[in-house]
């Protein structure tokens, strides 16, 4: 990502800015299709994971379609290309004026979390005098064994229909006749590097269709979410996730009838190593115990590691290549001939959680570096804020 011409330029940039290498995020893409197509499979892209209009441009040209959880990113999603008829649209609390905003623009499917959300759908359907299609988001009680925060599948979450409600799911389906019930919906969470765990939730679909199929039901369409999750810690050695082992899990353990379609979700996957935070040293201050290095980036622009205590590998872009080779050096703090040392790399937020990482080891550092906090292609822009009334910083492309 991150070559002499391509550092020499960014240095001319005022920081904070996202940088994203658009050649990252097309190889990504371009791996996800291929092996995803070897099976049939249909991809909708998670837009809350980055909605960057390049990202999404070039999401829609390789013909993804689009999960949405919000009235505003179904509204994203048709402004941007993304055919109507691979829209979907979850989320644990759609409000009326969003499911009439997706009733008007005729989406391919909304994904039901309640029993009460079908009743609201077929009301509003009705008054509409249209039918809309539905898949039941249900909750598997699958442990996806990632950080407890984004762990999605668990009877203890908020998310989806737990399956002792399935009985009154098939009566409400029944007695509403504005809902079209075409499948089964899952998601039991995000960034699982461990095909295991979606080797059981393939079990406990073929488990949960069947029943729907003793009542009576079709079901044409197996959408098992997303989750795939990406290297964090090496993120130029493996830049692209394992599409190919990941979907290989699905064709090998999910059983698939005549007819059926099977959905994938995903996000993170997709685009995260595509950007980088970009920062710069405001200050260096220097302890006994403690080196810190104050960036110009903080919380506001990246905000996982405080919410999620996630990893995101941090290197200093201007002694690229340094390992620190010191001989001599007179900053209080700092170990005479220690080749790196150890900072935490804090941001200038007015909270005491707003770092980075501790003790991250790095060479020796000064004032008006650039820094590169990798992997932030998925929520990261997405989730900036204007706290401490900070200015929203901008994107900047590699060509």
């Amino acid at each position: 990502m991150f070559n002499n011409q391509t550092i020499t330029r960014l240095q001319q940039i005022e920081t904070p800015f996202y940088y994203y290498d658009l050649e990252v995020l097309n190889n990504s893409l371009l791996a996800c299709k291929q092996a995803s197509s070897k099976y049939g499979y249909h991809v909708h892209y998670a837009m809350k994971a980055n909605f960057n209009n390049k990202v999404l441009n070039a999401i829609q040209q390789f013909g993804f379609g689009a999960d949405c959880v919000s009235g505003n990113e179904v509204k994203a999603a048709i402004e941007y290309g993304f055919d109507k008829n691979n829209i979907v649209f979850a989320g644990v609390g759609k409000s009326d004026k969003e499911i009439n905003l997706a009733l008007d623009t005729d989406i391919f499917c909304f994904n039901a979390e309640s029993v009460e959300e079908l009743f609201v759908i077929d009301e509003l359907a009705k008054a509409k005098n249209k039918i809309a299609n539905i898949a039941i988001r249900i909750n598997p009680n699958v442990d996806a064994h990632t950080h407890h925060f984004i762990t999605t599948g668990l009877d203890e979450n908020k998310f989806g229909i737990n399956t002792w409600q399935l009985d009154d799911v098939v009566k409400t389906l029944r007695n509403c006749s504005h809902l079209q019930f075409l499948g089964i919906h899952f998601h039991i969470g995000s960034q699982i590097t461990d095909m295991e765990v979606y080797k059981n939730l393939c079990t406990r679909i073929n488990e949960i269709q069947d029943w729907f199929a003793e009542k009576g039901f079709v079901v044409k369409i197996l959408n098992v979410g997303g989750g795939l999750g990406v290297d964090y810690y090496n993120p130029d050695t493996n830049a692209i996730s394992d599409f190919e082992s990941y979907f290989k899990v699905f064709n090998q353990f999910l059983n698939v009838r005549v007819d059926q379609e099977v959905h994938f979700e995903l996000g993170r996957a997709l685009v995260a190593q595509s950007s980088a935070l970009i920062a710069r040293v405001l200050y260096v201050k220097n302890g006994l115990k403690k080196n810190f290095l104050v960036l110009d980036a903080g919380m506001t622009e990246l905000i996982r590691p405080m919410l999620y205590q996630a990893y995101h590998q941090i290197e200093n872009l201007s002694r690229n290549g340094e390992s620190g080779n010191i001989t001599e050096d007179n900053t209080p703090g700092l170990s005479i001939g220690k080749n790196v040392i150890q900072y935490d790399i804090v941001g200038p937020i007015c909270e005491s959680t707003d770092c980075f990482r501790k003790d991250v080891e790095m060479p020796i550092s000064f004032r008006g570096d650039l820094i590169a906090i990798r992997t932030t292609g998925a929520y990261g822009e997405v989730m900036a804020s204007s706290y401490n009334l900070r200015d929203r910083v901008k994107s900047v492309y590699s060509n």
